[in-house]
């Protein structure tokens, strides 16, 4: 899956940097290793179609500030944590599959902000 991975952020050219976090830590406690604007990607997030978050990825690429995108601990983030959060899928998904999923949705996303054919409606 790292291929696939590092296929997408080649295609991002530069607009994207992956961090991966392999800590043990406690769900609170990698979450208060987070920075505090973090956005979490968790099933009970909102849900979006692709061109919404191609609009979240416009916002993202013109400000200033960078965007920090957390896939969750094994046991999840703990309840009531006050962050955004977004819904890759209803569906469980691995960690591994779950960041594929996410840098696909990014490059898409760029696509789509671009009107490549890459995404088809």
């Amino acid at each position: 899956m790292s291929g696939l991975i590092d296929d997408y952020l080649a295609r991002l050219k530069s607009k994207v940097r992956i961090q991966n976090h392999s800590s043990k830590l406690g769900a609170q406690d990698y979450l208060d290793r987070l920075p505090s604007c973090v956005i979490v990607l968790e099933e009970g997030g909102s849900e979006m179609t692709s061109e919404d978050f191609s609009k979240l990825f416009d916002e993202w690429t013109i400000s200033s500030a960078d965007t920090h995108l957390a896939i969750g601990p094994a046991s999840g983030f703990p309840k009531n944590h006050k962050k955004m959060a977004i819904s890759l899928s209803k569906m469980t998904l691995p960690h591994e599959l779950a960041a594929v999923l996410l840098v696909e949705q990014l490059y898409r996303a760029h696509e789509i902000s671009r009107g490549s054919s890459y995404h088809k409606i």
